[in-house]
């Protein structure tokens, strides 16, 4: 089994920065994509930025030009550097990563870290 553990979450102020954390563990052959989700009350859970392992990138409008994704992968981990934060970021930030499992090289499944709290307010 898979499992993604993601960090960095918090409260900050309006124009602050955060960046977030998700590290993928288990019997992983390779991740094809990770990418960052995310949830504000009484929304649908969104794309915020995803990044394939040929290095495409694709953001959400919304976050374009304030936020980057990278990747270690060697660690299979990415993260969200995001800056310029603005109040209606606020929401709950979900990991989320396309793995190929050792165990089924032929197939690729989708994994879901526990989700992070992002709270932007003064």
């Amino acid at each position: 089994q898979v499992q993604l553990v993601e960090s960095g979450g918090g409260l900050v102020q309006p124009g602050g920065s955060l960046r977030l954390s998700c590290t993928a563990s288990g019997n992983i052959f390779r991740i094809p994509i990770m990418a960052w989700y995310r949830q504000a009350p009484e929304k649908e859970r969104e794309l915020v930025a995803s990044l394939a392992d040929d290095g495409n990138r694709n953001y959400a409008d919304s976050v374009k030009g304030r936020f980057t994704i990278s990747r270690d992968f060697a660690k299979h981990t990415v993260y969200l550097q995001m800056d310029s934060l603005k109040s209606e970021d606020t929401a709950v930030y979900y990991c989320n990563a396309g793995v190929v499992e050792r165990r089924a090289v032929w197939s690729q499944e989708p994994f879901w870290g526990q989700g992070t709290q992002v709270t932007v307010s003064l």
